[in-house]
């Protein structure tokens, strides 16, 4: 019989005009191009059109008829024996006499004309709504109703929506975006990384049942991105009959670190030296989110809430590669909480003729 209509809607032989409408609807928002990922599209369109041409045969009596008493290849090239009285007693005998022309051979010719899937799509969805119209309505208003199923024809935003300029009709609704925290420490925002995330969701498989489906995501952070930052897995959400899956949105928090904190692209540390190390220098020694020892001398006087700024030591500039922002070194200077006479007097001695 070559292709099994019956097998693709998954109903049986005796399937009813109103069981295969069910099937059909079923199938098409599961395989609809529109509703499947780019990766996923070829097969997705590539079932869309087997369901439709399913239903297209087996909801015509005529074609429904050829098809099951002579099968795919007889239905697709026209040629079979004309329908014998025996036959004649079948399930779908009211047939149209004009799909039949007869030749010079003793054989019955029909021309097989497979309706466009998306007109099927529009005719089925968009008849529970007004628009589309039955088997006989106008192709014109079925082909308007598809057009702008799916997302604005005027291309503003590319948002999906419902309805077109031909009429009102329900359209697919996109569920709500689902948002998680993904908590980052600095260290692995600055040098980047990869995490793997387990998730599990209910999916509706080609025979329309709901399964639970668990999928390992690869969550890639980037060097110096920032808290705020989106990562979208689009239509990773449940999915459910008439819904567009959500998208599943991982978004980038900080984990408050020891030494450092954050300022746009900027490092901040504080630093607290004591009032002789303020006067007569010293080098700090701190170590980089990326584990390296960095040295910095300090030889001039410090003065308290001074700020030292090392260039090319802060974060990654996530849009330019290479480039750094700066470190920024704010120094508290401690006095000490008591002097002895003779450590004032030396003060005095020292310091006293020092022009500030």
């Amino acid at each position: 019989m070559g292709v099994d209509y019956y097998n693709i809607l998954k109903v049986n032989p005796n399937a009813s005009e109103d069981d295969l409408k069910k099937a059909y609807k079923r199938l098409a928002m599961i395989w609809h191009p529109d509703k499947n990922p780019a990766g996923k599209r070829p097969e997705a369109e590539f079932k869309f059109k087997q369901i439709s041409e399913a239903y297209d045969v087996l909801s015509d009596p005529t074609k429904r008829q050829i098809y099951d008493l002579y099968g795919e290849e007889a239905l697709k090239s026209g040629q079979f024996p004309p329908p014998s009285s025996s036959r004649s007693a079948a399930p779908h005998q009211h047939h149209q006499p004009h799909y039949y022309h007869r030749g010079n051979h003793n054989a019955t010719s029909f021309r097989f004309n497979p309706r466009d899937a998306e007109d099927i799509y529009a005719e089925i969805f968009g008849s529970e709504g007004g628009g589309g119209g039955g088997a006989g309505g106008s192709g014109g208003g079925g082909r308007g109703y598809r057009d702008g199923f799916f997302r604005t024809s005027n291309g503003a935003g590319g948002r999906e929506f419902a309805g077109t300029s031909s009429g009102p009709g329900p359209g697919l609704r996109k569920a709500n975006a689902v948002e998680n925290n993904l908590a980052c420490s600095l260290e692995e925002l600055y040098k980047g990384f990869k995490k793997k995330m387990k998730i599990s969701r209910t999916i509706i498989d080609s025979a329309g049942k709901v399964r639970t489906l668990e999928e390992i995501l690869t969550i890639e952070i980037k060097p110096g991105w920032k808290k705020g930052t989106k990562i979208t897995f689009p239509e990773k959400g449940n999915q459910e009959p008439g819904v567009i899956p959500a998208d599943l949105i991982f978004v980038v928090d900080e984990k408050p670190h020891a030494l450092y904190k954050r300022d746009g692209n900027d490092l901040v540390v504080n630093q607290e030296i004591t009032l002789l190390e303020a006067l007569t220098g010293k080098t700090l020694e701190l170590t980089t989110l990326d584990g390296r020892n960095l040295m910095i001398p300090l030889t001039d006087i410090i003065k308290p809430g001074a700020e030292m700024v090392v260039p090319n030591e802060g974060m990654p500039i996530s849009k330019e590669p290479g480039r750094k922002g700066n470190l920024r070194i704010k120094f508290d200077v401690k006095y000490p909480s008591r002097l002895t006479t003779e450590q004032k007097s030396d003060l005095k001695r020292v310091l006293g003729g020092v022009s500030l």
